[in-house]
């Protein structure tokens, strides 16, 4: 069959695909687009986020890059609604157009409060916002660690407001207030002030307060984020919220333990007045003193009523008896002088210098036997240890070589002056030396290795004065 004629151009895939993608780059471009969040599952392992916008009737791709998405001021959520900002572009990988987007925000107020209310229930279904979970506040903290802005307005007031009622240690843990990143750092600042150890370097705080001056929904939208309750909700020291002004409600005024209107109403919370403190502490010591005073007198009051109840002859038996000991405790303090007056006199008679000089005589009597009685053990004990050197230094001369030497021998050592105890060790010519009883010889071998020495040759001659051998000679 033939092929049918035809003028129309031919394309191949590649090229038909960046023709489309062009065409819907240009006629496009950057574009608005309003749509439910749809397919969301977090950002891709490589940082880039892929889901849809979608309506009741179409249903249209997105992605955010990586670098786009850490600049968004808020992220997307399943269902949110939201306007993408960006540009229509087509993926030739698989036939199919999307979004680009360059910044998102949701589409209304509105829509951020219909997500938060979502949020909300989600979180106070697993009991993050139930009192039983709220801890009181410590009456007089030493340490407050603040989770805030370094550079605003708000940690002036707190701090001003502080030293005012109650000067006190305060630790800032800097955060940003606002952005995207607002959440995850006040999350940390919360959990890196329950990581200190108590009593370590950097003291930890006794409350912590989490402030932030007003703004819009979108500014405190950080302090709505997830992971900013859970730390909230899991703080082991005691957390004030102070967000916002007091008709703003952000979720982590829920999960606190408590809210405080303003950051400077969450310093009074936190501290009270050092003056009116002082001033209760007066106050409560004067009413107790005044108290004191008047119980004493009530009871005295008591007992003088008691006593003039009492029947006379009750008390008069024990009263003479009183009397009669009170009159006998004068005579009996002064017999009692008189004794031990007698017993210090009688001793102070016997302390004369005659007694000390014969105590010391005493003394030195006994000093100079001690003296005697070490002599004679000394000598007795050094004469023991004599005889024994001396057995002993009879027994090294008798196991001693020189001994043998006395009785005719001789030892003969070599070169280096060790013992040659073998002929087999002897060469010819080799230099020797031959220790006798009474002094020592230089000598030069004849013969070696124990071969006989010609009969002609084995008379040694001697000499006068001992010198260096020469070559031949014996001695």
């Amino acid at each position: 069959m033939a092929q049918a004629q035809t003028n129309a151009a031919e394309f191949t895939v590649s090229e038909i695909s960046g023709a489309i993608k062009r065409t819907m780059e240009d006629t496009f471009g950057y574009v608005r687009v309003r749509g439910e969040v749809s397919g969301y599952r977090g950002p891709h392992s490589s940082g880039h986020a892929y889901f849809a916008l979608k309506d009741e009737k179409a249903r249209l791709e997105a992605v955010i890059w990586r670098g786009a998405f850490s600049k968004l001021k808020i992220r997307p959520e399943e269902g949110m609604e939201v306007i993408a900002t960006g540009r229509i572009t087509t993926f030739p990988g698989s036939s199919k157009y999307q979004i680009v987007i360059d910044s998102l925000e949701p589409a209304g107020v509105g829509a951020l409060m219909a997500l938060l209310e979502e949020r909300r229930k989600k979180l106070a279904a697993e009991g993050l916002f139930d009192a039983a979970r709220k801890r009181p506040l410590p009456y007089l903290p030493r340490v407050i660690g603040v989770v805030t802005s370094p550079t605003g307005a708000v940690i002036r007031d707190i701090l001003h407001r502080i030293n005012d009622r109650f000067p006190l240690h305060v630790l800032v843990w800097p955060v940003r207030v606002q952005g995207d990143t607002c959440g995850a750092e006040v999350s940390e600042g919360i959990r890196g002030f329950n990581a200190l150890t108590p009593g370590g370097a950097i003291p930890r705080p006794d409350v912590i307060i989490v402030a932030r001056g007003g703004g819009s929904l979108e500014d405190l939208w950080g302090f709505n984020d997830e992971v900013v309750v859970r730390a909230a909700a899991a703080s082991d020291i005691p957390l004030i919220s102070a967000v916002g002004h007091e008709t703003d409600w952000t979720l982590i005024d829920h999960a606190a333990d408590v809210r405080a209107p303003t950051p400077t109403g969450a310093a009074e919370i936190a501290v009270p007045v050092k003056a009116e403190l002082v001033g209760i502490v007066d106050d409560l010591a004067r009413r107790n003193g005044t108290g004191l005073l008047r119980l004493i007198q009530s009871r005295r009051t008591e007992l003088r009523a008691a006593a003039a109840a009492l029947p006379r002859d009750l008390i008069a038996l024990p009263r003479q008896r009183h009397d009669m000991a009170a009159g006998a405790l004068g005579q009996a303090l002064r017999s009692n002088t008189q004794t031990h007056r007698g017993r210090l006199q009688a001793a102070s008679g016997r302390l004369h210098p005659g007694m000390l000089r014969q105590g010391i005589h005493m003394g030195r009597e006994r000093l100079a036997g001690f003296a005697q009685r070490t002599g004679r053990a000394f000598d007795v004990i050094s004469q023991r240890h004599r005889a024994r050197l001396d057995g002993l230094s009879q027994m090294l001369d008798a196991l001693s070589y020189k001994s043998v030497m006395n009785r005719g021998y001789a030892v003969v050592r070599d070169g280096d002056g060790a013992p040659v105890p073998r002929a087999a060790g002897v060469s010819s010519g080799m230099a020797m030396q031959i220790e006798f009883a009474d002094g020592a010889v230089d000598a030069v071998s004849l013969g070696g290795g124990g071969k006989p020495v010609p009969a002609g040759r084995r008379k040694p001659k001697t000499r006068t004065k001992p010198q260096t051998p020469k070559q031949g000679d014996l001695f």
